[in-house]
């Protein structure tokens, strides 16, 4: 009696896991580093660590000049990353090292961040460091885990897969940040110090302690890609000698054929402009909710809450784009984003901001997700960590534009509605570009392009 029972329920859990395009060992592997990454964005680069910055680290400096160091960093970070993908991308593929450039630039990112324990009141420098490298880390991870997924993954696979990692990247941001706010805002609750007459040291140990089980996370989660996802097979033992050489030639060959990659080339353009939007909305979303009114703590469940909802979203965006094709599901999402930044205009109290955080949220995941598995049908899938990193690059050249234009509207205006008015000129000149590129076509130009000179 207990057999078709047993059956049954194993036939519907891999029939969910189908659905989901997560049916084989190495794509459960791949969209499980989404959940082993996410809690690290949250965490370090969006929530807890820049408040850490400012209220600890730079607490006897000018809150000007905090800023302006925090700022400083980030900067860098930006252009290392943008020199650094492409020239990276172009060795890892022609060394057929993708995966281990992965696992290189993991091992940077874990340690910086496991390191951020030891950062303590003053120590600026250290924490400024440290930071930049978290985010190289993080950053070079995501080109080559990208670079891996045409890799992994069938072309009819890509967007169910990608959706579906995304899904459980908001799981585990969601759930880290949860803790740490957690551990943090109630110590005694986790059988830390807590209360007055506690040292600095005492002080600061919950936040320090959610940097180093954000480390873990990150490594542990990380394990089934690095031993699950197969790595290509590496040059000839008399080539490695060249590697460097035929990886910047293998770059140089690629930026002069790109006119081959017609679509692929529109399509970053799209990307380039709408991923100004996102990132503009992401960055000034705390700032303009804190000019509404509301606490620390109240936006930091806003992310917790936005990252929960953005799971489910996430998933149903990849069955969208099952139905009607990635690029349309792109366009709904950079629709529903465009009216999002008209109703931030009339946004006026905490509870309105909140509702808007959770509107953006149901396409957060599913248009990133989706420009992900869509940028992989269009690239040759032997210069994916290449291409990847030149897509990183750019983005990071161009990402501070859509910041700056916000920063100068509010300047000019006096006001950040205005501001707020100016980014959907980014989802709409994206979306204008979008609609100009031809997948299918561009999936045949990809699909045509023979091994590159990094072969010879």
């Amino acid at each position: 009696m207990g057999r078709p029972v047993t059956t049954s329920a194993a036939t519907r859990r891999w029939r969910l896991l189908g659905a989901l395009g997560l049916h084989r060992p190495e794509l459960r592997a791949w969209a499980l580093y989404d959940l082993a990454s996410a809690a690290v964005l949250d965490v370090v680069v969006t929530a807890v660590f820049p408040i850490y910055y400012a209220t600890v680290v730079a607490a006897d400096v000018p809150r000007a000049v905090a800023t302006g160091r925090f700022a400083t960093a980030t900067t860098i970070t930006l252009c290392s990353l943008a020199f650094l993908a492409p020239v990276v991308g172009a060795l890892a593929d022609a060394a057929q090292a993708r995966k281990r450039a992965l696992a290189a630039f993991l091992a940077l990112g874990v340690t910086a961040v496991a390191l951020l324990f030891f950062v303590r009141r003053g120590d600026w420098i250290l924490a400024s460091a440290l930071f930049l490298l978290a985010n190289v880390g993080t950053d070079g991870a995501a080109v080559f885990h990208g670079a891996l997924l045409p890799h992994v993954a069938r072309c009819e696979e890509l967007d169910r897969t990608s959706t579906a990692a995304c899904a459980l990247g908001y799981v585990g941001a969601g759930l880290v940040l949860a803790l740490a706010m957690g551990v943090i805002e109630r110590p005694a609750w986790f059988g830390l110090p807590a209360g007055p007459g506690l040292t600095p040291a005492q002080e600061t140990l919950p936040a320090r302690l959610a940097f180093l089980a954000v480390a873990a996370w990150w490594l542990l989660l990380s394990i089934p890609l690095l031993r699950t996802v197969a790595e290509l097979p590496g040059p000839a033992a008399g080539d490695r000698s060249s590697v460097l050489l035929r990886g910047t030639r293998s770059m140089v060959a690629t930026v002069r054929q790109l006119r081959r990659h017609r679509h692929a080339l529109l399509f970053v353009a799209a990307v380039l402009l709408y991923g100004n939007g996102v990132a503009t909305v992401v960055r000034m979303a705390v700032i303009y909710g804190a000019e509404i009114g509301l606490s620390s703590s109240a936006l930091l469940l806003t992310v917790v809450v936005v990252d929960l909802v953005g799971t489910p979203f996430a998933v149903l965006f990849g069955a969208l784009a099952e139905r009607i094709g990635a690029k349309r599901a792109i366009l709904a999402g950079l629709g529903v984003y465009t009216v999002s930044m008209v109703l931030a205009y009339f946004t006026r109290t905490a509870t309105q901001f909140f509702g808007l955080a959770l509107l953006i949220a149901t396409v957060q995941g599913g248009t990133q997700a989706l420009t992900r598995s869509l940028f992989a049908s269009l690239v040759p899938a032997e210069r994916s960590a290449e291409l990847f990193g030149f897509l990183a690059m750019a983005g990071r050249l161009t990402g501070m534009i859509g910041p700056a234009v916000f920063a100068a509207v509010a300047t000019i205006t006096g006001s950040t509605r205005g501001a707020i008015l100016s980014v959907a000129v980014f989802f709409v000149a994206g979306a204008a570009l979008l609609r100009g590129v031809d997948v299918e076509q561009g999936r045949a130009a990809a699909r045509e392009v023979a091994p590159g000179p990094e072969a010879g």
